[in-house]
């Protein structure tokens, strides 16, 4: 297998595609070396937005009226807006490329859903910056922040009146999975949870008043627990490194499962204490992980494919507000999971209507033909906040300026499907070269980008 295989499929599942400049060297380097790239420290920069906050006309009124709530809405959907943009800038531009893939990974592990920016913000900087940290911090992190503790009741969660809704999807979704637990251990752990919140500036707080004192048995241990020892409890199970290591497995390797990979690296994961970074290490650098059964196998998911293009086609976005409306019709809108459970994977993006939007993103971002998409009448892009006539005018107008002199200059002489499809012989080229001509290679680069094959990684 040639490097520059190898180096494709790296730099697709360890980050987002190759960028345009790395197309002129990549040929050169070897998989090692890319590897060194990919984890190299990198100093951390956190994602703001710069909307500012809506303060009230009267600000020791306690309560909006409606012209404020109003108000409050536009100003919340502009700032998520913005948060939204920046961590899809981050993954297109950012050197950072490992550690912006694993948090785009852990944004739909821990997925939550909420309309306070200031929230997503805090929660979105925190997985970002412990993305190859331990899983241990990560888990304990995300746990108190108040995005989670909101989008799934435990504000709630107080003794005499213990609500499940946090303890369930911890074990469910976050770390064991069903068949580990019983329901008796749903009831102990909400019990654990109760008085765990927070303030209206996104402090945590353990409220001592509202929490159960009275003993528990959970995964069959007894004592006084609070939350901080459940979650240890929860990492103590070696179905927890278990659960983790296949969910990242099927992520970043294969939807079909090597049990016996798998476990041997989720022993090591545990006996690590859920070191993330030695995990992935162990993945990306070893021999399997190439192996021809784990290439191009993946359909990409909707981020995947935008920020892959917009690496590959130097652009300048005039309007890239209009980005996240290509996000929601493709299924993906960033900060907005459609459940706790996170977005789906595989074939899940694929249907009669994406998989053509998919295919002709690239020549209606080349201006080549228009946007012919129109919001459906339930759809709630941006939390319900914008008429179906602004999204159906702002479809038909991406805006995009595209640097065309760059990529024939990269491209000049190399065979574009060599560096733009994983499985480069899968292209029937004859068939794409039907729609160019032999001195349009702009026009092939645009068909190649077009085929069912740029769809996978």
């Amino acid at each position: 297998m040639d490097s520059l295989l190898k180096n494709k499929h790296l730099i697709s599942r360890a980050g987002f595609g190759i960028s345009i400049d790395q197309a002129d060297y990549i040929n050169e380097q070897t998989p090692r070396k890319i590897s060194e790239t990919l984890f190299r420290e990198y100093p951390f920069t956190e994602i703001i937005y710069q909307t500012p906050d809506y303060i009230k006309a009267e600000s020791n009124d306690p309560k909006l009226n409606a012209e404020q709530r109003r108000l409050q809405q536009k100003t919340n959907q502009k700032q998520n807006e913005e948060l939204n943009l920046n961590f899809l800038m981050n993954m297109v531009y950012g050197k950072d490329q490992l550690t912006e893939k694993m948090a785009f990974f852990w944004h739909g592990h821990f997925a939550t859903r909420i309309i306070n920016p200031k929230f997503n913000q805090q929660l979105l900087n925190f997985i970002r910056k412990n993305a190859l940290g331990s899983f241990r911090n990560l888990l304990i992190g995300v746990s108190k922040s108040p995005a989670m503790l909101s989008f799934l009741n435990n504000q709630q969660n107080k003794k005499d009146h213990p609500n499940e809704n946090f303890a369930r999807e911890v074990m469910e979704l976050f770390t064991m999975g069903r068949g580990n637990y019983s329901e008796a251990d749903v009831k102990e752990l909400a019990r654990a949870f109760t008085g765990w919140g927070y303030d209206k500036e996104g402090n945590f707080r353990e409220r001592k008043n509202h929490h159960d004192e009275g003993e528990k048995t959970f995964l069959g241990k007894k004592g006084k627990f609070n939350g901080d020892d459940v979650l240890g409890i929860i990492l103590e199970q070696k179905s927890t490194a278990q659960f983790i290591t296949e969910k990242i497995y099927r992520f970043f390797v294969n939807e079909i499962p090597n049990q016996s990979i798998i476990s041997k690296l989720s022993k090591d994961f545990y006996e690590s204490d859920y070191d993330v970074k030695s995990l992935m290490k162990s993945i990306f650098t070893s021999k399997w992980f190439y192996d021809q059964k784990n290439i191009g196998n993946r359909i990409k998911s909707p981020t995947e494919l935008i920020v892959g293009m917009m690496r590959i086609l130097p652009m300048e976005i005039h309007n890239p507000e209009n980005i996240v409306i290509y996000q929601k019709l493709l299924g993906q809108m960033l900060l907005y999971p459609p459940n706790v459970a996170g977005w789906p994977n595989g074939k899940s993006w694929i249907d009669s209507s994406t998989l053509m939007l998919r295919m002709q993103i690239p020549q209606i971002w080349s201006g080549i033909i228009p946007m012919e998409y129109s919001a459906r009448e339930d759809d709630d892009i941006d939390m319900g906040m914008k008429s179906r006539e602004v999204l159906n005018k702002s479809y038909k107008n991406p805006n995009i300026k595209i640097n065309w002199q760059t990529v024939k200059d990269i491209f000049k002489n190399k065979n574009p499907h060599d560096y733009l499809i994983i499985n480069s012989d899968s292209v029937n080229m004859n068939i794409v070269e039907q729609f160019s001509s032999d001195t349009n290679q702009i026009k092939t680069i645009i068909n190649i980008m077009s085929t069912p094959e740029y769809q996978l990684m």
